[in-house]
């Protein structure tokens, strides 16, 4: 069985999380232990709430450092909303600018939609090879935010295979939904919250993982 911990560092709604994993067919923990995060098949960092708090909770279990490890080691890593995020470069909120963890250069701002948070079911614009979203590239997913990465700027070269980057539009605005880059992918969707479709692209990321 696929062993998957999620990263346990003070954020909101993780046991959803645990529970649609454990559907998926993972063997599931959910810790901070340091040894168990680096051990396991596949690691998830869930989000929800401000970025400079996920930030400096991922920060204070060393998460930061067993990410950096694991995918310099070419270990799988999942994001789910601020859990993705935190993954980019930098996340200016309520006028702060905060670091993020700096694996996609990128910043994270507030949408620009005539009703912000973006909040419900929402299609996504898939690329045509994604592992992630196989069977479930035309349906719809669940969203709550109000900040995104608006603009994707990582520029690929000869030595490096193109991260394939899923988009969504709220408002009139386009933003990243979703990020497949080797071992690190994330979405800014909740695919807990995301009935069938969610489950069937968790069981994908299980399957690939394990």
């Amino acid at each position: 069985m696929t062993s998957v911990v999620v990263l346990d560092y003070g954020s909101g709604n993780l046991r959803s999380a645990v529970r649609a994993l454990e559907r998926a067919g993972a063997d599931v923990t959910l810790t901070a232990d340091r040894d168990a995060a680096m051990e396991c098949d596949g690691l998830v960092v869930p989000g929800v709430g401000a970025f400079k708090a996920c930030v400096e909770g991922i920060r204070s279990v060393k998460g930061h450092e067993v990410i950096g490890r694991r995918l310099a080691g070419g270990r799988p890593v999942l994001g789910i909303c601020v859990g993705m995020q935190v993954l980019f470069a930098r996340g200016v909120e309520h006028g702060v600018d905060t670091d993020g963890l700096d694996e996609w250069p990128g910043v994270v701002e507030r949408l620009q939609a005539p009703v912000v948070p973006h909040m419900g079911w929402n299609t996504v614009d898939v690329p045509g090879d994604s592992v992630l979203f196989e069977g479930v590239r035309d349906e719809r997913f669940y969203f709550v935010h109000s900040y995104g990465v608006r603009d994707w700027v990582l520029e690929a070269n000869d030595r490096m295979k193109p991260p394939l980057v899923t988009w969504s539009t709220h408002g009139g605005d386009r933003f990243v939904a979703a990020v497949e880059n080797g071992p690190l992918c994330a979405t800014q969707f909740h695919p807990e919250k995301s009935g069938d479709a969610g489950a069937r692209l968790l069981n994908n990321w299980v399957g690939a993982v394990g």
